[in-house]
């Protein structure tokens, strides 16, 4: 099992590309089930993740063409040969869920196993299955598998959330947009992955309109054709290097970053004393390292609140800032286990249920920690750019689901950063 090696080397300084959010490319995938013609992605980010999804669409029976290292993905749906996702297909990821949707809304039945994926909570998928069930869809859980069934088609429905679900609302769209009439979806997610993913239905035929506010309205139509969509840029991956520069005290252009996608960590970072600067290619993250961060609160929430997935890393931030900085996370349970490893760093960090407590410490050590999750082991990597030492991060192939070229785009900065092999 890989590791990575971090030494710290000062500031961050240079440019880095931000890739295609997976977040949304995953989701854009899952949609090829719905179209007829070929749907071609670009800027595809190229990670476990995907490529674990590139599998299950071909095993349902969608030619894929993605050759190594290119960011052009194309997928064509002509024939769905299996209606069948396998736990061994799903369970490793939990956006594979997703091609339940499309699956019945396209052949009329689908039969896919229960998600796994990252420890960071039950998140379970009911809501998706009300859903699919207030559009007329007869739902059965057997053995660990959902089947689904809408032999006559699936009905346009008003579907009102409980509580906002990014992944809910996404998994509605996707089938939905075969559904005969019209669906309403309210107290609907707003991140800027739904728009990306509306935009592509749209291309295809779709009639997706409200995307970007809680109530989206759609207009079921016969059949998608294909399209050819460019990926939004991944505004977890660019709020993790904002992060990462800030640490540092560096200077980095996010090249693709969007302002509009990072309002709230923009907020918190300028907050901290970390400059910000909106330019042509991205954004510019710069910080005068003889200049002490400042504490600051955070609360995740709903787009456009603070991202749950950049919680992690900014708790990496706050653990060398001046003063005390209170994180409470509300989107989901069991998401500070990265604290205990922080800790081994030397961070003065307290948690009480979703709350945790940062005191600010002068110096970080280097010491051998242990990724849980995706967001959790790149904010061990922010920690590590800047503690005495070497610092051994084991378990990365959590990073490797999530961060395009880590290693790469960090050393390119001046990152002193090697990737490990591990018989054991």
């Amino acid at each position: 099992m890989d590791k990575l090696s971090i030494l710290a080397n000062g500031p961050l300084e240079g440019r880095i590309p931000i890739s295609g959010a997976k977040n949304s490319a995953l989701k854009l995938m899952a949609a090829s089930l719905l179209c007829e013609e070929p749907l071609v992605l670009t800027s595809t980010p190229n990670l476990a993740d995907t490529r674990f999804m590139e599998k299950l669409l071909q095993s349902l029976g969608v030619v894929v063409e993605w050759p190594k290292g290119e960011a052009l993905c194309r997928m064509h749906a002509e024939n769905i040969s299996s209606t069948i996702a396998p736990y061994d297909l799903v369970r490793k990821m939990r956006a594979t869920f997703n091609v339940l949707g499309p699956l019945l809304a396209r052949v009329g039945h689908a039969t896919v196993s229960l998600p796994g994926g990252c420890a960071i909570g039950a998140r379970p998928v009911d809501l998706h299955l009300k859903a699919f069930e207030a559009m007329g869809a007869d739902i059965v859980i057997e053995e660990g598998y959902v089947k689904a069934a809408a032999l006559r088609g699936l009905k346009g429905a008003h579907i009102v959330f409980p509580f906002v679900s990014v992944g809910a609302t996404e998994h509605a769209m996707l089938a939905a947009v075969l559904a005969d009439g019209e669906t309403i979806l309210e107290n609907a997610a707003c991140e800027p992955e739904i728009g990306d993913l509306a935009i592509c239905l749209n291309a295809c035929g779709a009639k997706v309109s409200g995307y970007g506010t809680p109530t989206i309205r759609i207009q079921g139509v016969a059949k998608l054709t294909g399209a050819r969509h460019d990926v939004i840029s991944d505004r977890i991956e660019a709020g993790t290097f904002a992060i990462a520069a800030a640490a540092t005290g560096g200077n980095v252009l996010l090249e693709g970053a969007r302002e509009e996608d990072l309002g709230a960590l923009i907020d918190c970072l300028l907050r901290a004393g970390v400059t910000v600067e909106v330019e042509p290619k991205g954004l510019r993250i710069k910080r005068d390292p003889s200049v002490p961060l400042k504490a600051v609160d955070v609360v995740t929430a709903p787009h456009p609140g603070f991202p749950t997935d950049l919680q992690a890393q900014f708790m990496a931030l706050m653990c060398i800032a001046d003063g005390t900085s209170t994180i409470r996370e509300n989107i989901f349970e069991n998401r500070f286990m990265h604290a205990p490893e922080l800790s081994r760093l030397g961070a003065n960090i307290q948690v009480r249920a979703n709350e945790a407590v940062v005191r600010g410490v002068s110096r970080l050590k280097g010491a051998q920690v242990m990724a849980t999750d995706l967001r959790a082991s790149v904010s061990l990597v922010i920690a590590a750019l800047v503690a005495e030492g070497e610092t051994v991060v084991n378990r990365i192939y959590h990073l490797d689901r999530g961060f395009e070229r880590l290693e790469e785009k960090l050393g390119r900065c001046g990152a002193k950063i090697t990737r490990q092999g591990d018989s054991a």
